[in-house]
């Protein structure tokens, strides 16, 4: 699987791949493409932090991050290396695993297990020790492997989602039409400093 090149490219192409993590796969079903330091609504947008650094490459990597101190979320890194790209991993079905993910996410419906970025990370059991993880490696306990390709006339692109600013009306949302498992769109929404 290629993952090397700009992310708006990469990440249609990783719809209907799978992520497999220990007992648990997701076929994806909406992604979400990131330009690192040119793109106001990357985590590289200001350049290289503690935080960003696995963004930077190599390309296959897994690019985990905890968003407002609750949840794990994860990318697959794109960019070459020394260039931050990376896709945010927004949604999918659970395709194995199903009882293991259900466990995981006690009460949600099947269709919501991995319906938004941080319920896909609970279902697979994602944590921030798999920071930086190579994604294609046969061994390794989180891999992203390819699935039945989706119909490119089934692909939609919008913006993406909590994105404000100069990077949001930037169309890099990409899902599969039709599918359940994709996550309701919502426009970023101005904070209040207190």
């Amino acid at each position: 699987m290629e993952l090397t090149g700009p992310a708006e490219q990469v990440a249609p192409r990783l719809l209907g791949a799978l992520v497999v993590c220990g007992e648990v796969a997701v076929r994806l079903t909406e992604v979400e493409a990131y330009a690192g330091e040119a793109d106001p609504g990357s985590h590289a947008f200001r350049g290289r932090t503690p935080r960003s650094e696995v963004m930077f490459g190599p390309a296959g990597v897994a690019y985990v991050y905890f968003s407002y101190g609750m949840h794990w979320c994860m990318n697959v890194v794109t960019g070459p290396d020394g260039t931050a790209a990376a896709v945010l991993l927004r949604a999918g079905e659970v395709v194995e695993g199903v009882d293991v993910a259900r466990e995981r996410r006690a009460g949600a419906r099947d269709r919501d297990l991995a319906r938004g970025p941080a319920r896909l990370a609970k279902a697979l059991g994602v944590t921030g020790e798999l920071d930086g993880i190579d994604l294609l490696d046969p061994a390794s306990p989180l891999r992203l492997v390819p699935g039945v390709p989706v119909d490119p006339g089934v692909v939609r692109t919008g913006p993406r989602v909590g994105v404000s600013g100069a990077g949001a009306p930037t169309p890099w949302r990409f899902w599969v039409d039709g599918e359940p498992t994709v996550s309701q769109y919502r426009p970023a929404v101005a904070r209040r400093r207190a």
